[in-house]
Protein backbone atom coordinates (compact mmCIF):
# COMPACT_ATOMS: atom_id res chain seq x y z
CA UNK A 1 0.00 0.00 0.00
CA UNK A 2 1.51 3.45 -0.96
CA UNK A 3 1.53 5.44 2.14
CA UNK A 4 2.16 8.99 0.31
CA UNK A 5 -0.79 8.26 -1.81
CA UNK A 6 -2.97 6.90 0.55
CA UNK A 7 -2.00 9.87 2.84
CA UNK A 8 -2.83 12.95 0.26
CA UNK A 9 -5.99 11.36 -0.69
CA UNK A 10 -7.28 11.18 2.75
CA UNK A 11 -6.44 14.90 3.01
CA UNK A 12 -8.32 15.72 0.02
CA UNK A 13 -11.76 14.36 1.09
CA UNK A 14 -10.88 15.41 4.71
CA UNK A 15 -10.49 18.84 2.82
CA UNK A 16 -13.35 18.30 0.78
CA UNK A 17 -15.44 17.97 3.83
CA UNK A 18 -13.77 20.47 5.67
CA UNK A 19 -12.91 18.17 8.79
CA UNK A 20 -9.82 19.01 10.63
CA UNK A 21 -7.10 16.77 11.33
CA UNK A 22 -8.72 16.37 14.99
CA UNK A 23 -12.04 16.58 13.97
CA UNK A 24 -11.86 13.34 11.83
CA UNK A 25 -9.00 11.77 14.50
CA UNK A 26 -12.35 12.04 17.05
CA UNK A 27 -15.01 10.63 14.68
CA UNK A 28 -12.31 7.39 13.62
CA UNK A 29 -11.30 7.09 16.97
CA UNK A 30 -7.46 7.74 17.03
CA UNK A 31 -5.31 10.33 17.81
CA UNK A 32 -5.24 13.93 15.42
CA UNK A 33 -1.27 12.76 15.27
CA UNK A 34 -2.23 9.32 13.81
CA UNK A 35 -4.33 11.56 11.15
CA UNK A 36 -1.06 13.44 10.59
CA UNK A 37 0.96 10.71 9.86
CA UNK A 38 -1.49 9.00 7.69
CA UNK A 39 -1.38 12.29 5.82
CA UNK A 40 2.36 12.53 5.61
CA UNK A 41 3.03 8.77 4.56
CA UNK A 42 4.85 8.57 8.28
CA UNK A 43 4.27 5.39 10.36
CA UNK A 44 1.03 4.74 10.91
CA UNK A 45 -1.56 2.50 11.38
CA UNK A 46 -3.81 3.52 8.36
CA UNK A 47 -4.60 -0.24 7.34
CA UNK A 48 -6.26 -1.27 10.43
CA UNK A 49 -8.44 2.05 9.77
CA UNK A 50 -9.21 1.97 6.49
CA UNK A 51 -12.56 1.02 5.74
CA UNK A 52 -13.40 3.85 8.75
CA UNK A 53 -12.03 6.48 7.26
CA UNK A 54 -13.53 5.90 3.95
CA UNK A 55 -16.67 5.67 5.62
CA UNK A 56 -16.43 8.83 7.92
CA UNK A 57 -15.09 10.65 4.39
CA UNK A 58 -17.91 9.25 2.59
CA UNK A 59 -15.59 7.97 -0.17
CA UNK A 60 -14.53 4.35 -1.58
CA UNK A 61 -12.00 2.01 -0.27
CA UNK A 62 -11.03 1.62 -3.56
CA UNK A 63 -10.67 5.17 -4.24
CA UNK A 64 -8.40 6.01 -1.10
CA UNK A 65 -6.15 2.85 -2.10
CA UNK A 66 -6.01 3.66 -5.82
CA UNK A 67 -7.01 7.40 -6.27
CA UNK A 68 -9.57 6.03 -9.10
CA UNK A 69 -11.06 9.88 -9.43
CA UNK A 70 -14.57 8.15 -10.79
CA UNK A 71 -15.15 6.90 -7.69
CA UNK A 72 -14.11 9.20 -5.51
CA UNK A 73 -17.30 10.09 -3.53
CA UNK A 74 -19.54 7.84 -2.81
CA UNK A 75 -22.65 9.19 -3.74
CA UNK A 76 -21.28 10.31 -6.69
CA UNK A 77 -21.13 6.61 -7.65
CA UNK A 78 -24.60 5.27 -7.13
CA UNK A 79 -25.65 1.89 -5.72
CA UNK A 80 -23.53 -0.19 -7.67
CA UNK A 81 -20.19 1.26 -5.74
CA UNK A 82 -18.71 -0.87 -3.21
CA UNK A 83 -19.13 -0.02 0.32
CA UNK A 84 -16.51 -0.15 3.02
CA UNK A 85 -18.51 -3.26 4.91
CA UNK A 86 -18.76 -5.50 1.46
CA UNK A 87 -15.07 -4.59 1.14
CA UNK A 88 -14.76 -6.10 4.70
CA UNK A 89 -17.43 -9.16 4.10
CA UNK A 90 -15.06 -10.03 0.64
CA UNK A 91 -11.51 -10.10 2.57
CA UNK A 92 -13.21 -12.26 5.38
CA UNK A 93 -14.58 -14.23 2.14
CA UNK A 94 -11.40 -14.92 0.64
CA UNK A 95 -9.60 -16.52 4.01
CA UNK A 96 -12.35 -18.75 4.23
CA UNK A 97 -12.14 -22.89 3.05
CA UNK A 98 -14.06 -24.28 0.20
CA UNK A 99 -16.32 -25.78 2.43
CA UNK A 100 -16.75 -22.55 4.77
CA UNK A 101 -17.44 -20.47 1.15
CA UNK A 102 -19.99 -23.01 0.15
CA UNK A 103 -21.71 -22.45 3.71
CA UNK A 104 -21.62 -19.06 3.35
CA UNK A 105 -23.59 -18.93 -0.13
CA UNK A 106 -25.66 -20.96 1.32
CA UNK A 107 -26.82 -18.65 3.74
CA UNK A 108 -26.71 -15.38 2.25
CA UNK A 109 -29.14 -16.72 -0.28
CA UNK A 110 -31.30 -17.80 2.66
CA UNK A 111 -31.02 -14.39 4.01
CA UNK A 112 -32.46 -12.70 0.67
CA UNK A 113 -34.63 -15.28 0.77
CA UNK A 114 -36.48 -14.07 4.33
CA UNK A 115 -37.08 -10.38 3.43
Amino acid sequence: MEQVGVGARIRAAREHLGLTQAALAEKVGVTRSAVAQWETGRAGQVGSHLAQIAAVLGVGVEHLLLGSRERMFMDEVGPNSITADELAILRLYRECTDDDRAILLRLAKLFVKIK
